[in-house]
């Protein structure tokens, strides 16, 4: 008995079904994605207490006033460049002690030039804890 070859034919695929499938997972994979922010700055602002007055021997208090012109632990200084208030921090630190706190209290309408002179002398002098005084917005 002889039999006819068959016709030899290409199968074929059917992508549509494949891609109905992949938009679903698509679809629930942005409804269930949750978004985490990156980008948040985290302060530690000080906290006043009216009661009790505290000492705090280990802070430096930079004062900047809107003219420019800085006070490092109550003591004014002459010039406004980075290696005088460095100067002047590496002092209040060693009459501090060790893991010293700078605050800096700047005026609202100091530059920006001024604050960022301070935290750059601060980083020279090894002073990595930093926080900025603010008043409450509440007369």
């Amino acid at each position: 008995m002889k039999f006819r070859p068959r016709p030899h034919t290409e199968p074929e695929i059917n992508l549509i079904p494949f891609i109905d499938v992949l938009l679903v997972i698509l679809i629930f994979l942005m409804l269930t994605t949750t978004y985490s922010k990156f980008t948040e700055m985290q302060l530690t602002l000080p906290v006043a207490n009216a009661d009790a007055q505290r000492d705090r021997p280990r802070e430096i208090v930079v004062a900047v006033s809107s003219d420019g012109r800085y006070m490092v632990a109550r003591e004014p200084l002459a010039g406004r460049s980075v290696d005088e208030v460095a100067a002047a921090l590496r002092r209040a630190a060693s009459a501090s002690g060790q893991g010293s706190v700078v605050i800096i209290s700047a005026d609202a309408q100091v530059s920006h030039q001024s604050v960022i002179t301070v935290m750059e002398a601060a980083r020279r002098e090894g002073l990595a804890q930093l926080t900025f005084a603010a008043q409450s917005g509440a007369k």
